[in-house]
């Protein structure tokens, strides 16, 4: 008994299969035509929607969008690797019906509709809450870094800048002691640099000095910390104990089937004064008035917690157990709290800062040395039984900001203060993990995502939501199936 053996490649038939017989009918690559055809590229903000009058043809949207999709949940980010996989992939060729655009016009379209790929992320998951796959209840919020197209050697610090300087201020001596001892010496070695090299190689360190210099001067302009050459928008972030040029990524997670609620990519390397905002967004994507958020400790920031249970939203965040005062629109009939286990909360649209005895803190000086604003309010601090500013102990509250932004300008009249009780659930922040983890676990290893492609906050913002959009798409196959999901979008 012979091999299985396939067809012989030269054998002319007279009825040839046909392409969408290639494609399966549970195939994935299905639901992906089925959902872009639907959309409304003109309201979704997409750039050339409508074909040209005239000139060339140009490709449709539509056919690029589903290409990207297409590729970023088959681990093909690559504009490069996506013009190829157009000639020689069945479900690709299938999908776009035989055209192959050039890779420089893939690459374009994504640049070009970054705003608009973030809209395409905001309708799916419209169309995921219809078949009730967001549970709406609880959130888990977290941040993770991605390497960005900027290597460690094209980012500065100041710290960095005066080091390289303090460097070529040696070489330069360096080399004006071997060019006097070149000049004493009428006949030079062979190996020796002669006079004019040296110079030569004295000034290219003097105009990269001057390079150093201009990169500080902008910083000191700015009030930036840091300057990356290739790609002006990243920082430098402490990943796995390695210090490299990344954004710092913020997802809110649903519980109930760990599907992407919102994401936001920053250039901010800390977690901090991040989880109001998010938990913000993630409640008006859900249109839901109360949601229950957990996170880490690096989102324990009292005034974001403040600021959450102001607008309805109960935060469960590791090592949070304490009293918070905060601003509400009626005057409160209930006394404050003599317990005082608590901290200060920065109002940012008054400049002032509230104790948890509900003492008001003004702006007072600012601290260069740890870039902070200081605030105090010795008249209440004496009497208070809160003791969480006073001189004799030399404690101060302190929060984070550049002396660009500090004013001692501040709006006290007609606060009215509530206080209240933060206290994490230990079972909800049990779940933190397997929640928001699973999402970047699976995009970072699954599909090959854990670096940028694009540069730039608005572009990398396009990316991500080309990576959620696919992530999400892949949950909720596996959840419905093809079949009901395609039912779903005819509907």
């Amino acid at each position: 008994m012979d091999f299985i053996k396939g067809d012989n490649r030269d054998q002319i038939t007279l009825l040839p299969d046909s392409i969408d017989e290639y494609v399966s009918d549970d195939n994935p690559v299905r639901v992906i035509d089925a959902y872009i055809d639907q959309l409304d590229f003109e309201t979704l903000g997409f750039s050339k929607h409508q074909p040209n009058d005239t000139g060339r043809p140009m490709y449709d949207p539509k056919d690029l969008l589903k290409l990207y999709l297409y590729g970023y949940m088959n681990r093909i980010r690559s504009s490069r690797r996506l013009e190829q996989e157009t000639k020689r992939n069945l479900e690709v060729i299938w999908l776009l019906r035989k055209i192959s655009p050039d890779h420089k016009t893939i690459a374009r379209f994504r640049c070009d509709n970054a705003s608009a790929l973030k809209n395409v992320f905001r309708d799916f998951m419209k169309l995921c809450m219809k078949l009730e796959l967001y549970g709406k209840e609880l959130v888990a919020i977290d941040g993770s870094k991605f390497k960005a197209v900027n290597a460690n050697d094209r980012n500065f610090s100041k710290k960095k800048l005066h080091y390289r300087m303090s460097r070529i201020d040696v070489r330069i001596e360096d080399y004006l002691r071997e060019l006097e001892e070149v000049d004493s010496v009428e006949n030079a070695t062979v190996n020796e640099k002669t006079s004019t090299e040296i110079i030569q190689i004295i000034t290219k360190l003097a105009e990269r000095k001057e390079l150093y210099q201009s990169y500080a001067d902008e910083m000191d302009e700015t009030g930036t910390t840091q300057i990356s050459l290739t790609d002006p928008d990243s920082r430098t972030m402490m990943v796995n104990g390695k210090l490299d040029v990344c954004y710092n990524v913020q997802t809110a997670v649903d519980g109930k089937n760990k599907m992407i609620v919102e994401f936001e990519a920053i250039n901010d390397p800390a977690d901090q004064n991040h989880l109001t905002y998010m938990a913000k967004v993630a409640a008006d994507a859900m249109e839901t008035d109360r949601l229950d958020v957990t996170a880490d400790a690096g989102y324990n920031s009292a005034t974001d917690l403040a600021n959450c249970v102001a607008h309805g939203i109960t935060p469960h965040v590791a090592d949070a157990d304490y009293d918070l005062c905060i601003l509400t629109d009626e005057p409160q009939q209930s006394e404050i709290n003599t317990q005082y286990n608590g901290k200060c909360v920065y109002i940012p649209e008054r400049n002032i800062a509230i104790c948890p005895m509900g003492q008001v803190l003004y702006p007072g000086t600012y601290n260069k040395r740890h870039a902070t604003a200081i605030f105090w309010n010795s008249a209440a601090c004496t009497k208070c039984k809160c003791k969480c500013s006073t001189a004799k102990t030399g404690k101060r509250f302190e929060i984070a900001m550049t002396q660009k932004d500090f004013t001692k300008l501040y709006n006290d009249e007609n606060l009215h203060v509530k206080q209240v009780r933060v206290k994490c659930s230990r079972e909800i922040l049990c779940q933190r993990k397997t929640m928001v983890e699973h999402p970047f676990g699976t995009i970072k290893r699954n599909m090959n995502a854990g670096y940028c492609l694009t540069k730039g906050l608005k572009n990398v913002n396009g990316e991500f939501s080309l990576l959620f959009l696919a992530y999400n798409l892949k949950r909720a196959i596996n959840i419905l199936g093809t079949k009901k999901l395609l039912e779903s979008i005819a509907t």
